[in-house]
């Protein structure tokens, strides 16, 4: 006789593979999430499914337009601005920690991922890519030793992977990533902070621009021309 799947295990399988259609494109801003329909696509009952919704509306991929319309949620450049505001914060400091705590093993396996996302950018593969640049920016967290700032960038992760997935960006986010792992690898604090501060505010620019298009009046926030580099 087959063992049911528990309730919770089947809320956390239809939430991870909406979240993961949302990151790679396959749902867009403005599509509607019909729990009918979405019930009979993962042959479940509705309840994981609103379940699931209400998970995506509280980790900002989704939002209510009304009480029984969700829709997958369109990024305002506030929205925008106010991640990386977060994700500088928090990554630039984890950034100098693993540089203080890094130890041989967890340096190695860093740069085994740097090179499995060397060979997804040349194939171009945008879903491999944007899981190998998350698993970095993970590693280098894991490094820092912090479990609660661990806790606290969770949930902003996804997110982030929702604007990342982007093809003109791999090849310069590769460069900075190598760039970062060799201030770690190097004990290098004030090197990793630099690199990961550099690397959050270039992704943030260009992320604005590609979304978005020059922002109003022309300004940028950080001062920047808005170029890659």
């Amino acid at each position: 006789m087959t063992t049911a799947e528990p309730l919770g295990a089947v809320r956390e399988r239809v939430l991870a593979g909406l979240r993961q259609d949302i990151v790679a494109g396959r749902l867009r801003p403005g599509d509607r999430l019909v729990e009918r329909e979405l019930a009979e696509r993962f042959a479940v009952s509705r309840v994981p499914v609103r379940e699931a919704v209400r998970a995506l509306v509280a980790e900002g991929f989704v939002l209510f337009e009304t009480p029984r319309r969700a829709v997958v949620r369109r990024l305002t450049v506030k929205d925008v601005d106010e991640l990386f505001e977060l994700r500088e914060a928090l990554e630039v400091y984890a950034a100098g920690l693993a540089a203080e705590r890094a130890e041989r093993a967890s340096l190695a396996g860093l740069a085994e991922v740097l090179e499995r996302a060397a060979v997804a950018t040349r194939a171009l593969d945008a879903e491999r890519i944007t899981d190998l640049n998350s698993l970095f920016h993970e590693r280098v967290l894991a490094m820092a030793g912090n479990s609660l700032l661990i806790s606290v960038m969770e949930p902003v992760g996804g997110r982030l992977r929702w604007l990342t997935r982007r093809g003109e960006q791999w090849p310069r986010q590769l460069a900075e990533h190598r760039a970062l792992y060799e201030a770690v690898a190097s004990g290098d604090p004030a090197g990793a902070r630099a690199c990961a501060l550099a690397h959050v505010r270039t992704n943030h620019r260009a992320t604005v621009r590609e979304l978005f298009g020059a922002r109003p009046g022309g300004s940028r926030r950080d001062g920047g021309d808005g170029g890659d580099g």
